[in-house]
């Protein structure tokens, strides 16, 4: 049967749409908060580092254009080991994130439909949502790349009418807000925004950061597209520029129109307080379930790839790697499906403790990767990569930027914070979130490196 590949303008769509999820709808107003009007720019510093970071991965992908992304860049670079371990790490953390952004879509439903957001209640929403997107998957990469296409154009229609709909309101009152958070003041008289230090606003510039990520999944399957270490060096950074200006447009437009109320809104999608109309209301909330439905399916083709991309390797059991004759990756998309589902119901579906799983292993991609990457400029690599050209600036200054950064944001993360929970005005360990990481990290690894002994034992026999 022959493959139906992602061409150029398609792998740019599912650039965008990996990125563009729940964070650009739900949580600007915690950005707004950390540094007042100052939000833009924190955008626009974030956007650098993903830029920065993007290129990087792109400038990967252009030396090795082997389905699964960090996996096959850390193998090629290191070796075996090192690319085994990325590659399980990788994959536990996009599964556990698959599972946060499908908690995110149910919950925000529930929220629009005022349905009982009971566990069980939950748990019947995530199977629904898990079927209709395997059998997404299973209609075949015709079928996927339409539906990604649509849902990244969707999304993208609702932040344009956000932009719109502000500059309207603007024109209209001719009332601009955005210095107003200078001014505003709590319930106790204290200022809404803080004062403005270094250390609050490279928080606020993580914070922000964290609406860009998932460049770095998107040459995860580069076997279905076309040419990937041409295309994928051009789209990657492309679709960085496009949703830059989507996010700080639509940052700077909401604050012009009404900042306190991103700042103080309970709403479950932040950008719906800033408006009072209806219409807008719910063209909003339509939008966000759009994004965040999108960015589910785009995981959903992403991740399990990422252990079939080992199976293939040998580094783990090779059944694994099997597709059916519609050309999908049955056995890796259920195993990811697994993790997907079971880690947010195990622990309540209790999205901050699940974010914290998924988003900290990132810190350790974004320093492996780029030095891998000056290994393969140096010629230094453990494996083949393919002859590519090579440029000093892209394959040496921006990793080592990006390795750079990276370690900053290291020492300035609050890990105290995010590995605690406040219990009767103290903080304790987050037990659940310090179990999950030593299963991804350690417990996982393990398993599957047993396995995969296991099986070459026995072929050997």
């Amino acid at each position: 049967m022959t493959k139906t590949k992602l061409g150029f303008w398609s792998i740019v769509l599912l650039a965008i749409n990996s990125i563009i999820g729940s964070g650009i709808f739900l949580t600007p107003g915690s950005v707004v908060s950390m540094v007042g009007t100052k939000a833009p720019l924190a955008y626009f510093f974030a956007a650098i580092f993903a830029s920065i970071l993007a290129i990087t991965f792109a400038a990967a992908a252009k030396y090795v254009n082997k389905s699964g992304a960090a996996y096959s860049y850390a193998k090629a670079a290191y070796g075996e080991n090192m690319g085994f371990y990325m590659g399980v790490v990788r994959f536990f953390s996009a599964s556990v994130a698959w599972g946060v952004m499908a908690v995110g879509v149910i919950r925000t439903t529930f929220s629009i439909f005022g349905w009982n957001q009971s566990f069980w209640n939950i748990t019947l929403g995530f199977i629904v949502l898990m079927l209709i997107i395997m059998i997404i998957n299973m209609m075949g990469r015709r079928v996927f790349t339409v539906i990604n296409d649509l849902s990244t154009i969707g999304k993208l229609g609702a932040l344009a009418l956000i932009i719109v709909a502000g500059i309207v309101v603007l024109l209209k009152t001719g009332a601009n807000h955005f210095n107003e958070l200078n001014d505003m003041t709590t319930s106790t008289g204290k200022p809404l925004i803080p004062a403005f230090t270094t250390s609050g606003f490279v928080m606020a510039v993580i914070s922000a950061f964290y609406a860009f990520t998932g460049f770095e999944a998107v040459a995860t399957g580069s076997e279905d597209m076309k040419e990937p270490e041409k295309n994928l060096p051009r789209a990657i950074p492309l679709a960085i520029l496009v949703i830059a200006l989507v996010y700080i447009c639509t940052i700077a437009v909401a604050m012009m129109v009404n900042p306190a109320a991103m700042v103080t809104t309970k709403q479950v999608v932040a950008l719906v307080a800033i408006f009072h109309n209806k219409v807008l209301q719910d063209v909003i909330l339509v939008g966000a379930i759009i994004s965040m439905f999108g960015i589910n399916v785009a995981s959903s083709f992403h991740t399990p790839r990422v252990l079939e991309a080992m199976a293939n390797e040998n580094q783990v059991p090779q059944f694994i790697a099997r597709r059916t004759k519609r050309n999908f990756p049955l056995v890796s998309f259920v195993i990811t499906l697994v993790l997907a589902m079971g880690i947010p119901m195990a622990f309540q579906y209790n999205l901050p403790t699940i974010i914290v799983i998924s988003a900290t292993v990132r810190f350790f991609e974004f320093i492996v990767i780029p030095l891998g990457v000056i290994r393969f400029y140096r010629g230094t690599n453990r494996e083949e990569i393919l002859p590519a050209n090579k440029h000093f600036f892209t394959d040496v200054i921006l990793p080592i930027l990006s390795v750079v950064i990276t370690v900053f944001l290291l020492l300035r993360y609050d890990w105290v914070s995010e590995f605690s929970i406040r219990h009767n005005g103290q903080l304790v360990p987050n037990w659940f979130a310090i179990f999950g990481m030593l299963f991804g990290f350690i417990i996982l690894p393990l398993i599957l490196f047993w396995l995969t002994r296991r099986e070459r034992a026995e072929n050997e026999k």
